[in-house]
């Protein structure tokens, strides 16, 4: 739309880029606002031009870059961001006359048609470029009840119980991932390469715990999504020590979904029954290293 008083935000949504213009009389008063007041994106990105004749000033930013969010669906990629007007005083300094305003913003692309004469860009970039540019891999530890229903309210155990723990990533915006949990260490403090420590998954995935006798700690198979591994650990605490606090620190990790697990990238339990180890999925040569411990 023109950028005038009724329509103060003009916004171009280009093939890699979105152009935001903004006129100063944002309110339709008369009265301009200051360039510096105004920002786009969680980044709080500024102004790139100014165009004093016209009132206006002028922001340009990648598709990717100033914080912005990309949502998709089954027909489009939606690419999310704010413009902000946060007031700052001026004369006196404990007053202002204009209230702060955030104006939501989208650019909404078709995900399966050409857009232009141009070749068809991918959906993707390549995974390693999309994290560092994105940095949208949000991952958590939580423990759980022991249906798997909910988060658990309290954290205290008894001995003879069992910890419900349940590792996700959240990764829209990405290729398909699987989230694997590379090691586990408690310890007594929360350096977890303090003395005492005891590595109960180790090894690149292999949950060292559930080999000792008096344990049925094992991964729950299948998962629930490619993104979410579920793990159960029977509680203990360190000998000789009074102290009833254990922090516990694990290594969380992510593995193209579409490719398959390997040595590097597992979660195998031990199999009492058949005294051999056993992956949540792949087969059962990626855990061989877990009786060795060479893993590579």
């Amino acid at each position: 739309r023109a950028v005038a008083p009724l329509h103060p935000v003009a916004v171009q949504c280009q093939e890699a880029q979105l152009v935001v213009t903004v006129h100063r009389d944002l309110f339709g008063t008369g009265r301009l606002v200051r360039a510096g007041d105004l920002s786009l994106g969680s980044a709080s990105c500024l102004p790139v031009s100014q165009n004093a004749a016209e009132s206006t000033v002028t922001f340009l930013a990648g598709l990717h870059e100033c914080g912005s969010t990309l949502q998709m669906t089954s027909d489009s990629l939606i690419y999310k961001t704010n413009l902000s007007y946060k007031p700052t005083p001026s004369g006196n300094l404990v007053i202002v006359r204009t209230n702060p305003v955030v104006v939501p913003i989208e650019c909404h692309y078709p995900r399966k048609s050409n857009v232009s004469s141009n070749a068809i860009q991918p959906t993707w970039a390549p995974f390693h470029s999309t994290l560092s540019a994105e940095e949208r891999l949000m991952f958590s530890l939580r423990l759980m009840n022991d249906d798997w229903s909910t988060e658990r309210v309290s954290n205290g155990f008894q001995l003879g119980e069992s910890l419900y723990l349940q590792a996700e990533v959240s990764s829209e915006g990405h290729i398909p991932l699987r989230l694997f949990v590379d090691n586990c260490v408690a310890t007594l403090s929360p350096d977890r390469n303090s003395s005492p420590r005891y590595a109960f998954i180790d090894l690149n995935g292999c949950l060292v715990d559930g080999r000792a006798d008096d344990t049925t700690s094992a991964f729950i198979s299948p998962r629930p999504r490619q993104e979410t591994l579920q793990f159960v650990v029977d509680v203990f605490k360190f000998a000789g020590d009074s102290r009833n606090l254990i922090y516990i620190t694990c290594h969380l990790k992510v593995f193209p979904a579409d490719q398959a697990p390997n040595p590097w990238n597992k979660a195998c339990s031990f199999n009492k029954a058949s005294s051999l180890w056993a992956p949540v999925e792949g087969t059962g040569d990626i855990c061989s290293c877990c009786d060795t411990g060479n893993c590579p």
